[in-house]
C-alpha cells in the first residue's frame, strides 16, 4: 500500500513538472508577445522568459523588426494611354508599444498582405494621372505620395511605414526602343556640343597663347631697341667728345701750321728770282726749312766773310 501511494506521488510530481515545462515560452529581443486566455487578451510580454498555462493560454509572438515587402509588378495605364510595368517596395515595422502590437493583430487581418494590395492600388491611382515621361522623371513625388497614403491608411494597424521605393517603371518594348533611340541621339548631340565647346576653348587658348607670345616678342624687341638706342647714344656721346677733341687739336694744329705756311710762302716768294739770302743758322726759319722742306740744307757761313762782303756792298 505504501508503494502504491509513493508511485502516485511520483506520478503527480512528474505530471506537474511536465505541465510546467510545456508552459515555458521564450520571447526573443526582436519580438513582443500577446498572451490570450480562453480566447481573450490576457497580458503583454516583453523579451525573455514567459510562462503560459498549457491548453488554457495561447501566446502570439509579433516581430517588431523592419520588413520589406514587394508590391509585385503590375501593368498600369498612364495618362498618355501607354501600358507601363510598375513595381515598388514598401519598408515598414510594427511599433514596440503594447497598443501598437495589439492593433497589428486585432485591427487588421494579415497586415503584410493588406499593405501589398494597398500599395498596388495606390500606385495605380498615382501613375494613372501621369504620363510615362512624368512618371519616370518624378519618382520622388510618386514615392512621397505612396508613403503618405500608406501611413494614413495604416494608422490604426500599429504599423510605422518607414519608406517606399519605386523599383521600376518599364514602358512597352516598342516605346522603350524609341526612347532609347531618342536618348542616344540626345547623347550624341550633347557629345558633339561638348566637343565643339572643347575645340573652341582650345582654339581660344591657342589664340591667347599666341597673343601673349607676340606681346612678349614685342616687349623684347622694344627693350632690345631701347638698349641699342642707349648704346648708340653713348657711342655718339663718346664720338662727339672725340670729335670735339679732334677739332680742338685740328684748330690748334692749323693755327700753328698757318704761321708756318706763311713763312714758307715768304721763302718761296723770295726764291722765285734766284735771290740769295744769307740766313742765320740759329734762326727759326732754318728749322722750318730743314723740318718741312726736304733736300734743303743750310750752308755754313763764315761770319767774318759775310761781314766783309756786307762792308764792300755798302761802299
Amino acid at each position: 500500500m505504501d508503494l502504491f501511494w509513493m508511485a502516485v506521488i511520483v506520478f503527480l510530481i512528474v505530471v506537474v513538472v511536465w505541465y510546467f515545462l510545456i508552459g515555458i515560452r521564450i520571447v526573443r529581443p526582436t519580438q513582443r508577445a500577446l498572451v490570450e486566455r480562453l480566447g481573450k487578451y490576457r497580458r503583454f510580454s516583453g523579451p525573455g522568459f514567459c510562462w503560459v498555462i498549457p491548453i488554457v493560454d495561447r501566446i502570439v509572438k509579433v516581430n517588431i523588426t523592419e520588413k520589406m515587402i514587394n508590391a509585385e509588378p503590375q501593368e498600369i495605364i498612364t495618362k498618355d494611354k501607354l501600358n507601363a510595368r510598375v513595381d515598388a517596395q514598401v519598408y515598414f515595422k510594427v511599433k514596440i508599444d503594447e497598443e501598437s502590437v495589439k492593433s497589428s493583430q486585432y485591427n487588421v487581418f494579415n497586415y503584410e498582405y493588406q499593405i501589398v494590395n494597398l500599395a498596388r492600388t495606390t500606385l495605380r491611382n498615382i501613375i494613372g494621372t501621369l504620363s510615362l515621361n512624368e512618371a519616370n522623371s518624378e519618382r520622388d513625388r510618386i514615392n512621397q505620395e505612396l508613403m503618405q497614403t500608406l501611413s494614413q491608411e495604416t494608422k490604426t494597424w500599429g504599423i510605422d511605414v518607414v519608406r517606399t521605393e519605386l523599383k521600376e517603371i518599364d514602358p512597352p518594348k516598342d516605346v522603350q526602343e524609341t526612347m532609347n533611340k531618342v536618348v542616344k541621339a540626345e547623347n550624341e548631340k550633347q557629345a558633339a556640343i561638348d566637343f565643339a565647346t572643347a575645340a573652341e576653348t582650345q582654339a581660344d587658348g591657342m589664340r591667347r597663347s599666341e597673343i601673349k607670345k607676340a606681346e612678349g616678342m614685342k616687349q623684347a624687341a622694344i627693350l632690345e631697341a631701347e638698349g641699342h638706342a642707349q648704346a648708340i647714344i653713348k657711342v655718339a656721346d663718346a664720338d662727339a667728345a672725340k670729335i670735339e677733341k679732334i677739332n680742338t687739336a685740328i684748330q690748334k694744329f692749323f693755327r700753328n701750321e698757318a704761321q708756318l705756311y706763311k713763312k714758307l710762302e715768304t721763302i718761296q716768294f723770295s726764291l722765285e728770282n734766284n735771290t740769295k739770302f744769307v740766313i742765320d743758322p740759329n734762326s727759326s726759319i732754318v728749322n722750318v726749312l730743314t723740318e718741312k722742306m726736304a733736300g734743303i740744307t743750310p750752308i755754313p757761313v763764315d761770319k767774318k766773310h759775310v761781314s766783309h762782303e756786307m762792308t764792300d756792298e755798302k761802299m
